[in-house]
C-alpha cells in the first residue's frame, strides 16, 4: 500500500529512504540559518458498537490531500478568553487526547493535577502523521535520515470516528498549554460518551493548522521567533505530507491504546494514517522494517514517558 504513494520503498525497508519530492518550503529565508550545536490506567470494556467507516481506498489522491480548512460548525480558539468560553461550570477545561495523551500516565506527566480522566468518542476526525516535532529532535529519537519524525495530529474528515480521552485541566493552565502546543489549530468540539450521548462540556483538541497561519499569527511573522521554535532543529516546514511516525512515538501511542481495550486498540490501528492519507497504521506496521517497532524499547532515559 505505501509502495502506491512512495514508489522508491519498493525493494528496501519503509523506513530505509523516502524519495518523495519534498513540498516548497514556506520559509525560504530559514535555509540561510543553521543550528549545529546540540538543540536544546485506563482499562475499559467497550460496550457501545461503533460504525467503523474506513476511506474509500478507491478515492483519487486529489480527495484525500491535506485541507486546513475548517468546517463552520467547529469553533476555533484563538486567545485565553475564547478558552474561558468553553471551561465547565466548575471552572475546568476539558483536554481531548489522541496520541500519547491516550495514556493517563503520559497525561499526568504533563497535567499532573488533571482530574476525570475517561474514554470518549469524537465524531468527524481523522488521526494524521504529518506533523514535525521539535520535542523529538530535542529528546534524540527523530530519524531524520528516514524521516521518521512525525507525530500526530487529527483533522475534520466526514465519515471517520476516533476513539479518545477526555480528561480535565485548571484554567490556570491554559496559558501554558496554549503555548505548548501553539503550532497547532485548537478547536473546541463536543466529545460522546460510550453508550453515544453528547457529553455536557465542550473540549479542546489540537487539530492540523497550516504553516502560513502558524508563522504569520503564532510567530507574529517574526523569523527570530520560529527559529527558536523549529528554525534551530533545521525545521523549515511543520506540516508535511511525505514523513513518517517517529518509531519511539508511534508505539507509545499503539501501547497506551492497547491499554484503553480491544475497541480503542482496533480503532487506533485503522482510523490512524500515514501522511499519504491511504496507509493505515495496521498496515504501516506490517511492512518490512515497521514489523519490529513495537519490541523496540524507547532509550533507557525516555522508557518511563514512552511506555505506553
Amino acid at each position: 500500500m505505501l509502495a502506491c504513494a512512495f514508489p522508491s520503498l519498493r525493494s528496501v525497508p519503509v523506513v530505509a529512504k523516502l524519495e518523495a519530492q519534498l513540498l516548497p518550503d514556506c520559509f525560504p529565508f530559514l535555509h540561510r540559518r543553521r543550528f549545529n550545536g546540540s538543540p536544546l490506567s485506563l482499562s475499559s470494556v467497550f460496550r457501545y458498537q461503533f460504525r467503523h467507516l474506513p476511506p474509500a481506498r478507491s478515492e483519487p489522491m486529489a480527495a484525500l490531500s491535506s485541507s486546513t480548512a475548517v468546517p463552520s460548525y467547529f469553533k476555533e480558539l484563538g486567545d485565553d478568553g475564547d478558552f474561558e468560553s468553553i471551561l465547565t461550570p466548575e471552572g475546568y477545561l476539558v483536554i481531548c487526547g489522541f496520541g500519547s495523551l491516550l495514556s493517563e500516565k503520559s497525561a499526568r506527566s504533563t497535567f499532573p493535577n488533571l482530574k476525570n480522566f475517561c474514554v470518549a468518542y469524537l465524531r468527524g476526525f481523522r488521526r494524521v502523521f504529518a506533523h514535525v516535532a521539535p520535542i523529538f529532535y530535542e529528546r534524540g529519537i527523530a530519524k531524520e535520515e528516514t524521516k521518521e519524525i512525525s507525530s500526530l495530529s487529527v483533522e475534520p474528515f466526514d465519515g471517520e470516528s476516533l476513539i479518545v480521552t477526555v480528561f480535565e485541566i485548571t484554567s490556570s493552565e491554559i496559558s501554558s498549554f496554549i503555548e505548548r502546543e501553539n503550532e497547532f489549530r485548537f478547536l473546541a468540539v463536543i466529545p460522546e460518551a460510550l453508550d453515544g450521548t453528547a457529553l455536557t462540556n465542550s473540549a479542546v483538541v489540537c487539530s492540523r493548522y497550516s504553516d502560513e497561519e502558524y508563522f504569520q499569527i503564532r510567530c507574529k511573522g517574526n523569523e527570530d521567533i520560529y527559529f527558536q521554535k523549529y528554525g534551530r532543529y533545521n525545521i523549515h516546514k511543520i506540516w508535511r505530507d511525505d514523513i513518517l511516525p517517529c518509531r519511539v512515538y508511534l508505539r507509545h501511542c499503539v501501547l497506551a491504546a492497547k491499554n484503553l481495550g480491544g475497541e480503542a486498540y482496533d480503532n487506533f490501528l485503522d482510523h490512524t494514517f500515514l501522511g499519504d492519507r491511504r496507509t493505515t497504521i495496521r498496515e504501516y506496521l506490517s511492512l518490512p522494517g515497521s514489523t519490529t517497532i513495537i519490541e523496540e524499547e524507547p532509550p533507557e532515559a525516555l522508557r518511563s514517558r514512552y511506555g505506553g
